[in-house]
């Protein structure tokens, strides 16, 4: 497992997380299309918030049970607390310093037909 650091795009809001990527996801719901995200599935325990939690705002919709983050600042996603598993984090990747996706599968999933 790897430690890497990650932040929001205005640095308010920084995290880490331990992972050794075997794959990374897509999902076509609502908001993740939107978004374009490509995350990383990430236990709690492997995550830890650095510094800014008081900068994070939290939208939620349709079930209301996942917590979407954003930098109060930049505005920018960097992770989600999942519905289904909401012991675990979708982390968005593209917020990792130095992160390369190159050669790391991409599965998509499925959230738009989720009930």
């Amino acid at each position: 497992m790897e430690m890497h650091k990650g932040s929001c795009h205005c640095n308010a809001v920084q995290f880490e997380i331990e992972s050794d990527f075997p794959e990374l996801t897509t999902c076509d719901c609502s908001i993740c299309v939107k978004k374009n995200a490509l995350m990383i599935r990430v236990h709690e325990t492997s995550m830890r918030i650095v510094s800014g939690k008081e900068n994070l705002a939290t939208y939620q919709f349709h079930t209301n049970t996942a917590e979407h983050y954003f930098c109060k600042t930049c505005g920018i996603y960097p992770f989600h607390r999942k519905r289904v598993t909401p012991d675990y984090y979708g982390v968005n990747v593209f917020c990792l310093e130095g992160f390369s996706s190159e050669g790391i599968p991409v599965r998509a999933t499925v959230g738009a037909g989720m009930k």
